[in-house]
């Protein structure tokens, strides 16, 4: 069998691209032996001698002092004096700019080296294979048996999110984390992301829009192609020359045509017999600063879960684009509704984030909705009042609420204050809460059941046409102001904790 990798000892660096560059050489050396390892145990059939085991690596730092150089940040510093470690996954491929920031801000706050080593954390065999290796389909039952015995394989003591939500119990001089998510537990949603978006996990952006409604995914695709396509327009292109890239369900890949000398290739992917359960599209930004939209499907389930697994990739805002019924009698359909709260009765997030825990509404967030909808509709001022309404929006579980007896299904939303309710924005913006990921919500009214307003067949279709265009190129354009305020600013203290992981 394969030698595993020499014996690495922890190095100390003061500088974030050295750290970055051995963390890169230790990961691949520990992931390469175990790939070889596999294809030797697959195609040649010898047993094993003993376990084969690579780990994943670590950084660590270790202060006396909690002091710090820049205190607007509202990460890259430990909280108090002490030990602080955390396991590193996928460095090269989708964490590089990530890792570099966050290292070059622990060494300058704290003015001391950071540690790089190996972990005693196993990779286990399915992470280190990767999303498009499937064991279950390229393994004989005899191979599939035998796998446990000689590979480690998913621990799940060590992919919770105890760090997130603050219920991790340490003992007297335990090493802290030093980010909220362990390797294992974001490799965990890195296969995730593929199983559910039918992408892989290298192509999604910083900016994230949420929809549920198949309509946004069309207009979005659309918008996307046209960018991709060449165009004689001098200020035309240099608009569309932001872009690099569409990628589609498949990891279908369309490169834009206004720009020269691009990495990336127009790419078929793979054909796809059906669509994925929360198909993802990605227009991308060489910088990763681009735009990726989800259709999550309908229901506070579905939604619990895509954010948990984007959550991992530590995107700098995500946005819940849909449809909702309107509560008040002054409301039209087509109307628009900013959430500045929640009523939370989705039954999905209690044991995580129990509703009591105020949800609060992100000025920069809601400033930059707010602003997108007054440019893009042309009412400013009072006159927003005319096509949207600010305030609290339920979310429940039960898609047929209107069915029960109005009397007590109407106190909780009279007493709330509530203008709208659907069932995916309390949980997307809750779980962006929890990920100190920076959430907000745009709806449009398409119903008023209260009212007597039914969502019907041929007024549904009428509204979906009206509306659908407009309310993506609000939530477009939101992204496009909150990438120019930039994510310095965007990750709020808002979202942390007492004992806060030192990583965005």
């Amino acid at each position: 069998m394969m030698k595993p990798p020499k014996q690495q000892k922890p190095k100390l660096f003061d500088d974030a691209n050295e750290s970055f560059a051995y963390i890169s050489k230790l990961y691949t050396e520990n992931v390469t032996f175990l790939r070889e390892s596999f294809e030797q145990f697959t195609s040649t059939g010898v047993i094993p001698k003993e376990r084969i085991r690579a780990c994943y690596p670590y950084i660590k730092i270790e202060t006396k002092n909690a002091r710090r150089k820049d205190s607007r940040l509202s990460y890259g510093f430990v909280s108090k004096p002490g030990s602080y470690q955390t396991t590193v996954t996928r460095p090269i491929d989708i964490f590089d700019q990530y890792l570099k920031e966050q290292i070059s801000q622990l060494i300058i706050n704290h003015d001391q080296s950071v540690e790089i080593g190996v972990s005693d954390t196993p990779i286990p065999i399915h992470f280190a294979l990767g999303e498009n290796y499937h064991l279950e389909a390229d393994l004989t039952p005899e191979q599939l048996a035998d796998v446990s015995s000689f590979f480690d394989q998913p621990d799940l003591d060590l992919m919770d999110d105890t760090i997130a939500n603050g219920t991790h119990v340490y003992a007297p001089h335990q090493t802290e984390p030093l980010a909220l998510f362990t390797a294992p537990r974001i490799d965990l949603s890195l296969m995730r992301l593929k199983h559910y978006t039918a992408t892989d996990a290298v192509h999604f952006q910083n900016y994230v829009i949420f929809t549920n409604y198949q309509f946004y995914i069309d207009e979005f695709i659309k918008i996307c192609r046209d960018i991709m396509a060449p165009t004689d327009n001098p200020s035309l292109k240099r608009e569309r020359q932001e872009y690099s890239s569409f990628v589609e369900p498949g990891n279908k890949i369309t490169v834009n045509k206004n720009v020269a000398d691009l990495d990336e290739k127009d790419a078929l992917g793979i054909e796809l017999s059906r669509m994925p359960q929360m198909p993802a599209y990605h227009l991308k930004r060489p910088d990763g600063s681009g735009i990726t939209m989800v259709n999550i499907g309908v229901g506070p389930s579905n939604a619990k879960n895509i954010t948990d697994h984007i959550a991992v990739l530590r995107p700098h805002a995500w946005l819940m684009l849909g449809h909702c019924a309107g509560l008040r009698n002054s409301q039209k359909l087509g109307d628009y509704v900013l959430a500045h709260g929640y009523l939370r009765e989705d039954n999905v997030l209690y044991r995580d984030l129990h509703p009591s825990i105020p949800v609060p509404a992100l000025a920069e967030i809601q400033q930059a909705l707010e602003e997108a909808v007054a440019r893009v509709t042309g009412h400013e001022g009072y006159d927003l009042k005319m096509i949207m309404r600010t305030g609290t929006v339920a979310t429940v579980d039960d898609r047929n609420w209107e069915l029960r007896q109005a009397i007590r299904q109407n106190i909780r939303l009279s007493q709330s204050r509530a203008i709208a309710l659907d069932m995916e924005s309390g949980t997307v913006a809750a779980n962006g809460f929890r990920f100190r990921v920076p959430y907000g919500t745009l709806l449009c009214v398409s119903d008023k059941p209260l009212h007597g307003q039914l969502k019907l067949p041929g007024m549904a279709e009428s509204f979906y046409r009206q509306r659908v265009e407009q309310h993506l190129q609000i939530g477009l354009l939101t992204m496009s102001l909150l990438r120019d305020i930039g994510p310095e600013k965007l990750h709020s203290r808002k979202l942390r904790s007492f004992n806060e992981a030192a990583f965005q």
